[in-house]
């Protein structure tokens, strides 16, 4: 369903490995800004114009290709601008999807201003969600509790106990598969779960804050 798969990274030397390994495995990678990922994002994009973008993060490794494929019907079906499975969350953090054409991600990259804005690449594309066709994809049960993302050494520490667990029996292995895992071994939750969702993007708000004191 995804016809073309970019690594955007930045161009920082610390960002170096990034690409060798992407050459190494034949994936495409674009190299841009590193802090305006929003002009990262949309440069990379510029080279391909597709008409629908489909954005997941790199902090996600335990992500499940089944939701990002649900993600992506249901916003073609439904013929919208947005579309995401986290506004509102009802999935684990780390398993995020958002797809939304790349007229509006245009629209955002000549317009943001914000700090936080500028440092991520959905939030001017949020913030104004009224002037857009959007559509939220929910599970039918709320799993936004579960944090399966990586930010700080302990969300670490978890994934790889779960790929310890479930990676040699099954490479593939789904969301199902970690549910049932921390089912049986509810300690390993406990690795993380004292660590705030999108903490990272709460201090780019801060940020907005004081440029809007001044």
């Amino acid at each position: 369903m995804i016809h073309r798969f970019v690594v955007a990274t930045s161009s920082d030397e610390s960002d170096d490995r990034i690409e060798l390994l992407c050459v190494d495995h034949g994936i495409e990678v674009f190299r841009g800004e590193l802090d305006n990922v929003l002009d990262r994002f949309y440069q990379c994009a510029k080279q391909y114009k597709p008409e629908h973008i489909v954005r997941l993060t790199g902090d996600c490794p335990l992500l499940d290709w089944r939701i990002v494929d649900f993600v992506i019907r249901e916003h073609l079906h439904e013929n919208s601008t947005y579309t995401s499975n986290c506004q509102p969350p009802t999935y684990p953090d780390g398993l995020d999807v958002e797809v939304f054409k790349f007229s509006i991600l245009e629209e955002a990259w000549k317009n943001a201003k914000l700090p936080s804005e500028l440092e991520h690449v959905v939030p001017y594309i949020r913030n104004n969600l009224k002037s857009f066709d959007k559509h939220n994809v929910e599970h039918e049960t709320d799993l936004s509790n579960y944090r399966w993302t990586v930010d700080q050494m302990d969300d670490f520490i978890f994934v790889e106990r779960v790929y310890e667990e479930l990676y040699l029996k099954n490479a593939d292995f789904d969301m199902q598969s970690i549910l049932q895992l921390l089912n049986d071994k509810p300690h390993l939750i406990e690795i993380n779960n004292y660590i705030m969702r999108n903490e990272g993007t709460k201090k780019s708000y801060e940020k907005d804050k004081k440029i809007n004191k001044v």
